[in-house]
């Protein structure tokens, strides 16, 4: 290694210095005359001159260099990629390797090239040490696959900072990279030590054809005996259509069937339902036949569990008069088995209603509301004898702060919009006609139309299969009034609209609209006639309706639930890498919201080790409180959630993360990465066939020179810490001095 000191003056930089050095010298001359004590003075000036000169050195820019002289013959890099990816079947053999250019896994035929003789002529007579290392290979552990990528930056980074003798670089890879930096930051840094990149692409640029069942959304739980939808995702990379069959079934051997048709090159998102018939959790599978073309058969089925559970949700009902749509309602509820029912109704004649599953009044204490999972409010609204403000600031917080769920049924008195001037009119997912509060009226009747999202959700599931939904809904009876409706809100759900009926340049009225409002769920039926469902089936798609309704809204809430305390959380499956929110209702012993405790989650994941979060209050009365934390391995995490400082059973449950690995077999090489690298390092990308080009490229090239390091003097921090250190010494005797 060779050291030097160099500098980089300029006319202007050294005029400068000059100037300014006279003026500190004058300054200090002056000042030595004055002082009275002239030994005192010669050290003060002079140190004073000494780091005016060393400020003026500076601004020289003085750079230290260093040039390392290699012990070492020439060396050339050859770095293969050794991912998932690279197990994909789609690479052509060339005719020097293959005369029958056969088609082989991109792992192989870089195998090949790796094996090959052509290398033998670069070392030959020592003219250059050929240096061979894999990047990016794939892990034999389970728990670190998913996780497990391709970085193409990071090991070029670290051939640059191991070799002080390089010539140049080959990199063998598919180009598809999805961990670290950006590529072409460390072309860059090989085009500052004018080092080339050759690269050599493997695999073919367009997806292999190929089925892809790409996702699986099922929920966490269902109820027993009930059905739960299940939405998928098959991705085509063919060029014709499919027609297949989606099979899910039980480790029981249950299954059920779908028939699908995939379209060419797109993304097909379906769903089925699932009928739970035990508790506890099972394993289900949802998988289809390998078309005849595929290549890819890995891909075409995905494993999953759902625990099923019995549930008793709560639900308030709220009317002002006894109304077909409320009687039914009211009986709809009372006969599941799994509702617990309260009725509230407010008759302006006869006084409130009595008899069983009826209450005297309103809940007037937050504990008491807390109770109810899904409120429904009929015909009502702010005025006497009914509900008052801050009755709907009570409905609003239950909403928002305990994911509770709230069904608007309008009526043809009106009620309703007496809620727009209260903390509700936020929560209805509609706009309203002033002008028309009693509703419209039609002679004939008017059937509901389903829209895309309304034929995929489970609140408008009536068929027994996806099939015979819409079959059912074109069946149904149709309905003589619907509330005054002008157009949905934004950020709103519209499931099903007027069949005949347009608002205005608005499209045709929405009449069933779901919403979120914070943590709860919100649902606005702009009809009163769903109880003429009935019709010739009796309870059968009524029944199923209000149910669903009612489960869809309390789903959330009731995801973990205890006595005292109930947590749930989103996303419902992530994935490593995602962050949980975590949330939580408590109460006290008497059954209030807690707000002076803590609520402690006990986190194990997968790999068995445990931490504790303390969640955070929120800022309202209603007892919730929350936490986040990321997911960082797939598998089963558990979480036991309890107060602090109490003894009542924890709250267990499970959140599985999904195993989504970021290497996938079947997916396209992308070339033209390899092609930048190359492109900005002065390399050049080489196909396979031209490899006895790339031969003869790299023995022409120069030698490589010696490895040169410049460390700039002027803004390095060392030089910087010694100048404020000087001007301190000088600050301070020159006190002392000011005091003798």
């Amino acid at each position: 290694m060779i050291g030097s000191l160099t500098i980089s003056p300029t006319t202007f930089s050294l005029t400068v210095a000059i100037l300014a050095l006279s003026v500190v010298l004058w300054l200090c001359i002056l000042s030595y005359r004055r002082a009275p004590d002239k030994k005192r003075a010669v050290f003060l000036e002079s140190l004073r001159f000494f780091i005016a000169a060393i400020v003026a050195f500076l601004i020289q820019q003085p750079e230290w260099r260093t040039v390392i002289i290699p012990d070492t013959k020439p060396r050339i890099a050859i770095l293969w990629d050794d991912s998932k990816s690279m197990q994909t079947t789609d690479a052509e053999l060339p005719e020097i390797f293959s005369p029958k250019k056969e088609i082989t896994s991109r792992a192989d035929f870089t195998k090949k090239i790796i094996e090959s003789q052509l290398w033998n002529s670069l070392s030959a007579n020592g003219a250059n040490e050929i240096v061979t290392r894999a990047f990016s290979t794939h892990p034999e552990d389970p728990a670190l696959q998913a996780a497990a990528g391709t970085d193409l930056s990071t090991p070029l980074d670290e051939t640059l900072a191991k070799e002080a003798n390089l010539r140049a670089a080959i990199l063998i890879s598919d180009g598809d990279w999805n961990l670290g930096q950006a590529p072409v930051s460390a072309a860059q840094r090989f085009l500052l030590r004018k080092i080339p990149i050759f690269t050599i692409p493997t695999g073919a640029p367009i997806r292999l054809p190929d089925l892809d069942l790409i996702s699986v959304n099922a929920p966490t739980y269902g109820i027993v005996g009930e059905n739960l939808q299940i939405p998928f995702s098959i991705r085509s990379s063919l060029n014709r259509e499919v027609r297949t069959t989606i099979r899910l079934r039980d480790l029981n051997g249950r299954e059920r069937t779908k028939a699908v048709t995939i379209p060419p090159n797109k993304t097909l998102h379906d769903s089925m339902l699932w009928r739970l018939e035990k508790e506890g959790t099972s394993s289900l599978e949802l998988s289809f036949p390998v078309a005849s073309d595929e290549l890819v058969p890995q891909n075409n089925l995905r494993a999953f569990t759902v625990a099923g559970k019995p549930e008793k949700i709560r639900v308030l009902v709220v009317e002002s008069l006894p109304r077909w749509e409320y009687r039914y309602l009211r009986n709809a509820l009372s006969r599941d088995p799994g509702v617990e029912l309260s009725c509230l109704l407010f008759h302006p004649q006869l006084g409130m209603g009595d008899g069983p599953d009826y209450i005297a009044k309103f809940p007037e204490k937050i504990e008491d509301l807390a109770k109810y999972d899904v409120i429904f409010l009929g015909d009502i609204g702010v005025t006497d004898n009914q509900l008052t403000k801050d009755q709907c600031e009570l409905i609003r917080g239950l909403v928002e702060n305990q994911a509770a769920g709230l069904v608007f049924l309008p009526g043809p008195k009106g009620n309703q919009f007496s809620l727009l001037d209260t903390a509700l009119a936020d929560l209805i997912p509609v706009h309203l006609d002033a002008s028309k509060k009693v509703g419209i009226t039609d002679s004939n009747p008017s059937p509901l139309d389903l829209t895309t999202e309304g034929e995929s959700s489970l609140l408008t599931m009536l068929g027994d299969t996806e099939e015979d939904n819409p079959i059912v809904w074109r069946s149904l009876p149709g309905f003589y009034w619907h509330a005054p409706i002008e157009r949905a809100k934004a950020g709103t759900n519209v499931l099903a609209v007027h069949a005949n009926r347009f608002s205005g340049n608005f499209g045709r009225v929405p009449l069933i609209v779901t919403k979120t409002s914070g943590s709860g769920k919100i649902l606005h039926m702009g009809i009163d006639s769903a109880w003429r469902w009935r019709r010739g089936v009796e309870d059968k798609y009524h029944y199923r309706f209000w149910g669903q309704v009612a489960r869809w809204m309390s789903y959330q809430r009731n995801m973990a639930a205890g006595q005292r305390l109930r947590v749930y959380y989103t996303p419902e499956r992530p994935s490593p890498g995602d962050t949980v929110t975590l949330s939580a209702n408590a109460f006290d012993k008497n059954g209030a919201p807690l707000n002076d405790g803590k609520v402690l989650i006990n986190l194990t994941s997968p790999q068995g080790s445990s931490r504790m979060i303390e969640l955070t209050k929120d800022n309202n009365n209603w007892g919730s409180f929350s936490g986040r934390f990321i997911i960082d391995a797939p598998g089963a995490w558990k979480l036991s959630a309890n107060i602090a400082d109490d003894d009542s059973k924890p709250v267990v449950t499970t959140i599985l993360a999904q195993t989504v690995d970021l290497e996938k077999t079947g997916q396209p090489a992308l070339p033209e990465v390899l092609q930048e690298l190359s492109r900005i390092s002065k390399g050049r990308m080489i196909q396979p066939a031209a490899l006895e080009s790339l031969i003869k490229e790299i023995n022409a090239l120069p030698e490589p020179r010696p490895l040169e390091n410049r460390i700039p003097l002027w803004h390095h921090w060392i030089t910087l810490t010694f100048i404020i250190t000087l001007l301190a010494l000088f600050w301070i005797f020159r006190k002392l001095s000011g005091q003798f």
